[in-house]
């Protein structure tokens, strides 16, 4: 337990350092207390917005890791590549995984026999199109449904195209060589039946596992989200905001690098939402889970390197465009 809680104790720590630090500077240097404390008001807002549906997101996950049988989420899916993508960007929708533990868990579906690019249009599509995504979206929104649709349609057609475009073009194995040692403490294969209580156990532990692995990012998440608010000058954002391109390409980035939770990262979108168009927020929530920091890693362990650069740009490609196009035509 103590080595779950380092990582989640070590972004407290460093957001607390990071209070403290401000505050001895506004002491020291005549900094304004106003903006202070409108930096705490939005941190802990973001905060106490998203954390509910972190928790409903790994509760999910845990239940559908430890009680899907591997055996049956491959039968479920159609024997003709097209429907098979078509099924596989929707399993989201039944079985709710986070990104952080789909990668894993579809590398050891595809190494069971399920098609490549089925399962790289799982990873894409399941961390947005699913009914815990699409309603904190739409609570984060202010309870209107046009974002969380337009961001549910977009993931799904950006991972459909990809899916598609790998069943044409991956002649070749995309998985590497077997790295035991990177998933040791997952198990390669179904494991036997176990009795209620302990499968109950295993669960609880997936899930707290998951929510402290996640919990660090989305505190380091809202905190440079709050700090783009209180401390970056409003014109410059509002100059980034006005060119379409930057500022659809700048939110991806930024969606990059924060590694958010998809159950999570629509709250810190929506404070964003004074100083960009809501096609760059769009951006930013469907390339964020699909293509981050923390999950382009694990798909570089998994995959070979060409595979992941194809998919990435694909992605990025996909994304920039359907956000430009939904901003014009659909998005007020």
């Amino acid at each position: 337990m103590t080595r779950r809680l380092l990582p989640l104790l070590a972004a407290v720590s460093t957001i607390g350092a990071g209070a403290i630090l401000l505050l001895i500077a506004r002491r020291d240097m005549g900094l304004d207390a106003a903006a202070a404390s409108r930096f705490g008001s939005v941190f802990i807002g973001i905060l106490l917005e998203a954390l509910p549906y972190l928790l409903l997101g790994v509760a999910i996950s845990a239940v559908v890791q430890i009680y899907l049988s591997e055996r049956l989420l491959r039968r479920l899916l159609p024997r003709h590549p097209l429907l098979a993508v078509t099924a596989a960007g929707l399993l989201g929708i039944v079985f709710p995984l986070c990104e952080c533990g789909m990668i894993p868990a579809v590398r050891r579906l595809i190494r069971k026999g399920m098609p490549a690019y089925a399962g790289i249009a799982y990873i894409l599509a399941g961390p947005v199109v699913n009914p815990v995504v699409f309603s904190s979206t739409w609570a984060a929104f202010g309870g209107t449904p046009q974002m969380a649709i337009a961001r549910t349609g977009l993931a799904f057609a950006v991972a459909f195209a990809i899916g598609a475009i790998l069943w044409k073009t991956l002649k070749s194995d995309p998985l590497k060589a077997d790295l035991a040692s990177l998933y040791a403490s997952l198990p390669q294969e179904e494991p036997p039946a176990r009795p209620f209580g302990g499968r109950l156990q295993s669960a609880a532990l997936h899930a707290t596992d998951e929510f402290f692995d996640m919990g660090k990012y989305l505190i380091l998440g809202a905190a440079l989200a709050t700090l783009f608010q209180t401390a970056v000058s409003r014109s410059f954002l509002e100059e980034l905001g006005g060119n379409q391109l930057l500022s659809h390409l700048f939110l991806m980035g930024v969606a990059f690098l924060l590694s958010l939770c998809s159950t999570s990262d629509a709250f810190v979108a929506a404070s964003f939402g004074g100083s960009f168009e809501n096609g760059a927020l769009l951006a930013f929530l469907v390339f964020g889970p699909m293509i981050d920091l923390k999950s382009l890693l694990l798909l570089l362990a998994s995959f070979r390197a060409r595979t992941v650069l194809l998919v990435a740009s694909l992605a990025a490609v996909f994304t920039l465009t359907g956000s430009w196009l939904l901003e014009a035509v659909y998005l007020p």
